[in-house]
């Protein structure tokens, strides 16, 4: 699959503009303010989704998932029935977005920890409505392919061989709707791997949906300084520890 380049234009002077906590916890937490909080677009409960205060793309409509009312929370240590209900709020709001026709395509991704491209500390996610640019034209097939580690529950979990960035790339495909919660599930453990067992410097990663051809797949991946030959050259790099990661998430999670 070839390569299509498509570019987005980032407003310097609106990012510039941008709180940031997740470095500097001392910082005033937006997110926390609850009652200054403007632009909400739905709700349930402690979770919100409003209008980006600082959307920074152009030609986008950007939008912000708050997870949860506590700032110091994080996705790998929800209870059950808030991790579910936080990625059942997430995706029918994505899908929404999709469905209501606005949009080229619509983005759904988290950033957690000070390597993922986030600015807030504060526990979300974000789904941006790409009004004239089709992501998927950029993801090739075979990166959201990979080595079967575990499939239940109507959820496939592999790890990338011909990953999208590198070195190290889980991938979760959901069969369908109906198996969401054991998606949440997966994607809890995932991130529980690399924050706690995959690399003893690991403090960041990211989630990354897809929705390509009737598919729904989920990426999640460790984030570090990213590699100068994928900046460079965009030649992503597959980690020789593989089988060993493989290994461990069955041994860890009994999967």
């Amino acid at each position: 699959m070839t390569l299509r380049k498509i570019h987005l234009v980032f407003d310097t002077k609106i990012g510039g503009a941008k709180p940031m906590t997740v470095v500097d916890s001392g910082h005033k937490c937006p997110f926390c303010c609850r009652e200054e909080l403007e632009g909400i677009i739905a709700q349930d409960g402690p979770i919100l989704l409003l209008a980006n205060k600082y959307p920074v793309l152009q030609d986008t409509f950007q939008t912000v998932l708050i997870e949860t009312d506590d700032c110091t929370a994080e996705l790998s240590l929800y209870p059950k029935d808030h991790l579910h209900r936080v990625i059942r709020f997430g995706v029918e709001n994505w899908l929404g977005m999709i469905d209501s026709g606005e949009f080229a395509s619509v983005l759904f991704f988290k950033n957690h920890g000070p390597s993922s491209g986030g600015s807030i500390r504060h526990p979300h996610m974000q789904i941006v409505g790409l009004r004239h640019l089709d992501y998927t034209a950029n993801i090739p097939p075979a990166s959201l392919e990979g080595m079967v580690i575990s499939s239940d529950g109507g959820v496939e979990l592999t790890i990338a061989d011909k990953p999208l960035v590198g070195f190290v790339e889980l991938n979760l495909k959901l069969a369908d709707l109906a198996h969401l919660d054991r998606l949440a599930d997966y994607l809890q453990i995932c991130a529980h791997y690399f924050l706690h067992h995959f690399h003893r410097h690991c403090n960041s990663y990211n989630i990354f949906f897809y929705h390509i051809g009737g598919q729904i797949t989920a990426k999640v991946m460790p984030r570090f300084v990213t590699s100068p030959v994928y900046i460079g050259y965009a030649i992503p790099q597959v980690s020789t520890r593989i089988p060993d990661v493989a290994a461990d998430l069955k041994r860890i999670y009994g999967l």
